[in-house]
């Protein structure tokens, strides 16, 4: 495949309230900080950086026939995104308020119209884009029981037409809930699998990240361990593992960085690099991503 194939990426649309905490979260009272709204969803943030590698992609989503679904929309529109996004009445789009602070951040999230995405939706988004090469799900699509029939539809549509296939792992919590097992059996045999520690942990067992990705590499061509400040590992099944140092960067909000990863991974990847190479490109995205508030790529 050569990088001027189209990535099609699936899965969820958010709008992102990011409240950059001053300090420690004070509970039951007041914490100071600096506060954004903007597009996010792991999906959207991750076909954005795409786009600004300069990648055809579409995105194929779901949104609320609303004020911010538009928004979200037109936004992606500006940074260069197709969007192949189903309109859903009488749900609000979605909306994720983010805690940022020490290096970490905690999301409570409205799934929303994402819940209603259909595979009939995601059957239709395929068939009109001949030119795609590869698909790139977020398992949030999975792990919502909702939408887990488009994600699902996703990766049997995909491998029918002969494209590439990759999953980010998305969350520890919701993995937890609907366990290893079943998450495991959705994307057997994908190209490509993306985890973070924490992730890893919840579908390996608390291996070391090499002998994690060796592990999941019994589902998936070929795995890349997300460790954050510790860098990254990639493990393929034909025992090839290389290994990321992090780039150092002063922190200022962790929003959207896995995202910013896996946009730099795949596009170096499917451009013929090699695993060292796709993973540097990931961790320079990467820590693009966190030097600055937001989960998308600045103007």
């Amino acid at each position: 495949m050569t990088q001027a194939a189209r990535v099609v990426v699936v899965g969820d649309v958010l709008t992102d309230v990011v409240a950059v905490l001053a300090g420690p979260l004070a509970a039951g009272s007041d914490t100071t900080a600096e506060i954004s709204l903007g597009g996010g969803g792991q999906a959207a943030n991750t076909a954005a950086w795409v786009a600004a590698q300069g990648v055809p992609v579409t995105l194929v989503g779901a949104v609320g026939d609303d004020e911010a679904g538009r928004d979200r929309v037109a936004e992606l529109d500006r940074a260069g995104v197709d969007c192949a996004v189903q309109r859903v009445a009488d749900v609000p789009t979605g909306t994720v308020i983010v805690l940022a602070g020490d290096d970490e951040r905690t999301m409570v999230t409205q799934r929303g119209a994402n819940l209603r995405l259909s595979d009939g939706h995601v059957e239709r988004a395929l068939a009109a884009l001949p030119d795609a090469g590869h698909l790139h799900l977020s398992a949030y699509t999975l792990l919502d029981a909702g939408s887990r029939g488009a994600g699902l539809r996703a990766l049997a549509a995909a491998r029918e037409r002969g494209l590439t296939t990759s999953v980010d792992a998305a969350s520890a919590a919701p993995l937890r809930r609907v366990g290893a097992a079943a998450f495991l059996a959705w994307v057997r045999d994908v190209d490509l699998l993306l985890v973070n520690a924490d992730e890893a942990t919840v579908l390996a067992g608390g291996l070391d990240p090499a002998a994690q990705g060796r592990a999941l590499s019994a589902t998936a061509r070929r795995v890349v361990v997300k460790r954050g400040a510790a860098g990254a590992v990639w493990v393929d099944r034909g025992s090839v593992v290389s290994v990321a140092p992090a780039r150092r960067v002063a922190v200022v909000d962790v929003t959207g960085a896995g995202d910013a990863f896996a946009a730099g991974l795949l596009t170096a990847w499917l451009g013929g690099a090699t695993p060292a190479a796709a993973m540097g490109r990931a961790t320079d995205l990467g820590a693009l991503a966190v030097s600055t508030v937001g989960a998308r790529p600045q103007p």
